[in-house]
């Protein structure tokens, strides 16, 4: 029997951000590991400045995630003004942007992704080298440090995350833990969802570690691994997933 805590995230937005190039920010359809460590952090109070803690969350927790609702898709247009680019004329932040002159500011358009009405569950467990006990990040969440937000600080929980220590012997067991109904157990919670009757599960580790059997199972590189933050670098890490039915009740 292993030890796992476990959570549900819910919101009517949410972003979990992919590689950004250009004037468009993606999103995935679940949340990797860089988004789940930034809730942590946030919940616990670790800083983003702060190095040392930032890499003790790196190395405490493993993650995976169990998508019964990827939500739909909404795309946010924004118009963005942006100096030229200039030879010798380097922009650190977004406030020496703006700093330049106005007439030479010229608007862009950007893209930013969404999630609408997205539902997945959360389960994480501690890696030997841990700074922090499973009741501890339990506690974390339930009265969080800072505020918590999914992918981005428009996106609040619209539901409790319900955060509880499971004993279980497959991390599936895990991941299929039921939670409070979010309003109601009926028909048109379902249908504002869109459950599908079929789940995706995504994990870190090992590719018999899901139940034991990797039949089905696909796998690849994701470069959500933070390594700095801010700078925003990431590094990859090797993910698992497959998709199966679902039995579970909203």
């Amino acid at each position: 029997m292993t030890e796992y805590l476990v959570f549900r995230l819910y919101a009517p937005l949410a972003s979990w951000g992919e590689a950004a190039v250009g004037e468009t920010w993606p999103t995935s359809t679940y949340p990797g590991k860089s988004a789940l460590l930034g809730l942590i952090g946030a919940a616990l109070g670790v800083r983003r400045e702060d190095d040392a803690g930032q890499k003790a969350l790196r190395e405490s927790f493993s993650v995976a995630v169990k998508q019964r609702s990827e939500g739909t898709l909404m795309r946010d247009y924004h118009t963005v003004q942006v100096p030229p680019t200039k030879a010798k004329v380097r922009y650190s932040t977004r406030k020496d942007e703006l700093s330049a002159p106005k007439s030479d500011l010229n608007p862009i358009l950007s893209a930013r992704d969404y999630r609408c009405d997205g539902l997945w569950t959360v389960a994480c467990w501690l890696t030997p080298e841990s700074r922090w006990t499973l009741a501890e990040l339990q506690q974390a969440l339930e009265m969080p440090h800072f505020c918590l937000y999914l992918g981005r600080k428009a996106c609040p929980p619209a539901a409790p995350l319900a955060p509880k220590v499971v004993a279980c012997s497959t991390l599936k067991d895990a991941l299929d833990s039921e939670f409070p109904p979010l309003n109601g157990r009926n028909e048109a919670v379902e249908k504002a969802l869109r459950l599908s009757g079929r789940a995706l599960y995504a994990w870190e580790g090992d590719i018999h570690h899901l139940d034991g059997n990797a039949e089905g199972v696909e796998y690849n590189d994701i470069w959500d691994m933070p390594l700095n933050r801010r700078r925003w670098q990431f590094g990859p890490r090797l993910e698992y997933r497959r998709a199966m039915q679902d039995k579970e009740s909203c």
